[in-house]
């Protein structure tokens, strides 16, 4: 582990309010983590996988449930792999799967579709979703979105001209993402989620069962214009659904049940609430909304270390040739090691109360 004389910066912590509060005040306990947030990012959560690992190893066993599993897009890709039976081996067929992943040189969308079936298939093998719905402690719950009007359309000129409508009335109003996307909310039925009747959009709310778990999980990393919709999942009302991140690109939604924490294991130290806002510095979550998350990220200094000086993301299948873009994420995953380093460090020695900045 690091020499505490010389405390390292991998890591940035920060913290809602009332966590940044209480924790300064009584320190941080596992204990007091009510939810678990993954957001929206793609290949991004290749930076976390390494934590996602010491989390599973270290903080789960000292949870008390029920805790939520909340995620959007590769979030939910993410907890997928925490509520099975053997998260960790989960982790490390989903880290093998996603960056051993190779296309054609002209892959469409229904060659990119086909392939996440399979990798899916991999992460949640037979048994996987009755693991996943059992689970002693973890309530998984699923955000996508149900598309409307054109934005449902596989077509690229008529799903393209959705969007670039979408992305222009959000400079205006978020609201009006609503006229395109309405929330999905497939939900674990044995305890609410924080968010459960969260307002802003509208919103459908689907119980999550054995046979729309996978079709789920499937949409909720269905990038428009990169992957196909999911079509009339079962329970679901019909109609085509897609990334929960067109709304909830990093969750702007109640997180947190009373009295209790959020872990939000993130690709940057901040937050924004939908995929259309990444270029709108002015969008940010609603404090109420992250008062009581604990937000973890990699800091800039050690991001700049990492090949190309760049978190992994799905422009590297642009530029990269194969071997060298699967070479490269390997890389990052093993640079990862010292993120879990600083993590151990960090927890185990009552440190995260100095190191939290306000979220």
């Amino acid at each position: 582990m690091s020499d505490s004389s010389q405390p390292s910066r991998n890591l940035v912590f920060k913290a809602g309010l009332s966590a940044l509060q209480s924790i300064r005040r009584d320190g941080f306990a596992a204990e007091r983590i009510g939810t678990i947030a993954g957001a929206s990012g793609g290949a991004k959560w290749l930076v976390l996988s390494q934590l996602d690992r010491y989390v599973l190893a270290h903080l789960v066993p000292k949870l008390v449930g029920p805790v939520h599993l909340l995620g959007s897009s590769i979030g939910a890709w993410r907890f997928a792999c925490y509520a099975q039976a053997d998260p960790v081996a989960a982790i490390d067929r989903f880290e093998q799967a996603y960056i051993s992943q190779s296309y054609s040189d002209k892959p469409d969308m229904h060659e990119i579709s086909a392939k996440m079936r399979e990798i899916l298939a991999i992460v949640m093998p037979d048994g996987a979703a009755e693991e996943i719905l059992s689970h002693p402690v973890f309530r998984t719950h699923v955000m996508t979105v149900r598309a409307r009007h054109l934005a449902a359309s596989d077509n690229r000129l008529l799903l393209g001209s959705a969007l670039i409508a979408a992305a222009a009335m959000n400079v205006i109003s978020r609201r009006t993402l609503g006229w395109f996307f309405e929330r999905a909310l497939f939900f674990d039925a044995r305890d609410l989620p924080p968010c459960f009747d969260v307002a802003g959009f509208p919103l459908q709310k689907i119980r999550i069962r054995t046979g729309n778990i996978r079709d789920a999980i499937t949409a909720t990393g269905a990038i428009p214009m990169v992957l196909s919709g999911v079509p009339d999942i079962e329970g679901a009302m019909p109609g085509t659904y897609r990334d929960g991140g067109v709304i909830d690109y990093h969750l702007d939604v109640p997180l947190s049940d009373t009295g209790r924490l959020t872990l939000f294991l993130h690709f940057f130290d901040r937050l924004v609430p939908g995929w259309f806002d990444k270029n709108l510095s002015w969008r940010r979550p609603a404090p109420e909304n992250v008062e009581n998350t604990i937000l973890i990220s990699p800091s800039a200094e050690f991001v700049a270390r990492l090949p190309r000086g760049k978190i992994p993301d799905r422009t590297d299948f642009a530029s990269y040739a194969s071997l060298d873009r699967i070479r490269a994420w390997q890389e990052v995953v093993t640079a990862c090691a010292a993120l879990v380093d600083e993590l151990h460090e960090v927890i185990e020695t009552d440190q995260l109360a100095a190191r939290l900045q306000p979220l």
